[in-house]
């Protein structure tokens, strides 16, 4: 009778298949993480908007939830075209396609709904802004002491 070598292979089968499940898993689980909307946040105190800046877009919404459509910083007491959320991603859409890097801010009032504004901010996302800045006013001196 011949006597057989131990044999001293891994036998890595095991190992790829619980790897091939876990890339299963991470591919499914993937765009999961990835929801939300995307917000260009600052890394130090807010500065004022340059107004050597080209005319960035500016969407403002009403206390009272009406949304206005503006074109320029020049123009930003001007209220701009009304739009519904509806109509938004169309007018947006059509601005961003023209001008693929221009900078879009949302101009919000402070007692509107947090869920609005996500609405405001997912509806320009998908009208093809990279990035949304939000408007604010500088705090009062005496807010700060």
């Amino acid at each position: 009778m011949a006597r057989r070598k131990p044999m001293s292979e891994i036998n890595v089968v095991p190992y790829i298949d619980v790897m091939l499940v876990l890339l299963i898993i991470f591919m499914a689980t993937a765009p999961l993480l990835t929801q939300g909307v995307i917000v260009d946040l600052p890394k130090a105190p807010s500065q004022p908007i340059d107004n050597q800046e080209e005319d960035p877009l500016v969407i403002s919404v009403r206390a009272d939830g009406a949304i206005f459509v503006n074109l320029g910083i020049q123009n930003a007491d001007d209220e701009g075209t009304r739009v519904t959320i509806y109509s938004l991603a169309d007018q947006a859409g059509k601005i961003i396609r023209a001008r693929p890097n221009v900078p879009v801010y949302v101009k919000a009032d402070h007692t509107l709904e947090y869920g609005l504004v996500v609405d405001v901010m997912t509806v320009l996302q998908k009208a093809g802004a990279e990035s949304v800045g939000l408007i604010t006013d500088p705090p009062e001196l005496r807010d700060l002491i």
